[in-house]
């Protein structure tokens, strides 16, 4: 008995770090009073959340959480290596100070129906400077040391060059419902023994780490350059135009909102019903964005109020699978959160939540039973025309050394 014991055990913890580890590069709201987690590079609103290795840039999170009062919350900082895996370096290796301190900036809701108080931290700050490049994974904790969020970001040393392009003439079809990646990666500036094996990659589109394509070799090399041609590891789904919307006053529908309610405790917003999409639709979407904002438009961080807001899909039910809400208002995650439900009396996929006041995007994604990937059909469809963003980023590994330096980072908007 006691050795059954030990095997639930040791199985629990395996399953455990499996899951934790498969979600170690993610923006996580751990605890359902945390919301609108926000992640920014400079400031700057819709950039990739990369800052360089040097004096003056930073990184700024922010979130809310759902309670009037106080709370005290602590993070943590952890370095991780290409694959967002904790790397071998020590806490004095790659951050001064100590890594267990408190948030020290927050501000309560002002004029809200549903109370929160708001929180930021910024990176690097007076108790913490960062001093290699890499991937960082910062972890929040309430006053039980329970993780409440995880928010991840970059730091980079450029050190190398990349050029990029896309085309929806793939190596599968042509101009149908994929988009093809090549790149080429000029390493002139670093000196690298096998830059075969010293090299790692990350692609991704509109930032969606569950389609990320990491484990790619060169399709030929030329002096102090990789090219990366005809690589079907790097052929992506198309999908299609993002879905909008905006609520920015509680008591006028504003884009895409068919009409607002109060029930005594919180407002409610009523999205116009979607459909199924079988066809291409332009939009000039922020590829799953979302920016805070009112009908006043300052103090957004605090002013701005959570209302229930009610999505609808309507379409056939789909057959051994289940369909998420997605986007950055998910944190770009299949999240059970997030699932919809089927309404079989309406024929209509529902759910609602909350969501802070502001112009949002998001699509539909649809789960297999037999698979873990997402896919944007039936839902939304895949379209060569889809404008989408790709991602690379570049780290770099010499024999000898414990950690992946982040050397080069590029993004490209795909549009035809």
């Amino acid at each position: 008995m006691k050795n059954l014991s030990s095997t639930l055990i040791i199985y629990t913890i395996l399953l455990t770090g499996a899951s934790l580890d498969a979600h170690s590069q993610e923006n996580i709201c751990f605890s359902s009073d945390v919301k609108t987690l926000q992640v920014k590079a400079n400031g700057a609103w819709g950039e990739a959340p990369v800052i360089l290795l040097a004096q003056g840039h930073h990184v700024d999170i922010s979130f809310d959480f759902l309670q009037p009062e106080y709370q005290r919350f602590s993070y943590s900082i952890t370095h991780c290596n290409a694959d967002w895996q904790q790397s071998e370096l020590i806490t004095s290796e790659y951050m001064t100070g100590f890594n267990d301190s408190r948030i020290e900036d927050y501000e309560p809701a002002i004029g809200t129906e549903m109370n929160y108080c708001h929180y930021t931290l910024s990176l690097p700050n007076d108790d913490n400077q960062l001093l290699v490049s890499g991937n960082y994974k910062v972890t929040f904790f309430d006053e039980d040391d329970n993780e409440v969020a995880q928010a991840c970001f970059s730091v980079i040393e450029p050190k190398v060059t990349i050029d990029m392009s896309v085309s929806a003439n793939t190596d599968i079809d042509t101009y149908d419902a994929h988009q093809q990646l090549s790149f080429a990666v000029n390493y002139r500036g670093l000196q690298s023994a096998n830059p075969v094996s010293e090299f790692k990659y990350i692609v991704m589109q509109n930032r969606r780490w569950d389609t990320h394509v990491s484990d790619i070799k060169p399709s030929y090399m030329q002096v102090n350059k990789l090219i990366f041609d005809h690589n079907r590891a790097l052929i992506f789904y198309a999908g299609n135009e993002y879905r909008r919307f905006e609520m920015l006053d509680a008591y006028t529908p504003t884009m895409r909102v068919d009409r607002m309610e109060f029930d005594d405790t919180y407002y409610h917003a009523y999205l116009f019903v979607d459909e199924q999409r079988t066809n291409y639709l332009y939009d000039e979407d922020q590829n799953g964005r979302f920016l805070l904002r009112n009908s006043d438009d300052t103090d957004t961080d605090t002013s701005c109020d959570y209302f229930m807001t009610h999505f609808t899909l309507q379409m056939p039910p789909v057959a051994e699978g289940d369909v998420y809400l997605y986007g950055d208002l998910t944190n770009n995650r299949i999240d059970p959160n997030y699932k919809m439900e089927y309404n079989i009396i309406d024929h209509q996929y529902e759910l609602t939540i909350p969501l802070k006041q502001g112009a949002y995007n998001y699509m539909y994604l649809t789960v297999p039973n037999t698979s873990a990937t997402p896919l944007t059909r039936p839902c939304e469809g895949d379209f060569h025309q889809t404008e989408n963003e790709y991602d690379i980023y570049v780290y770099h590994r010499p024999f000898g050394q414990r950690y992946d330096r982040l050397v080069g980072h590029k993004s490209i908007n795909f549009k035809e």
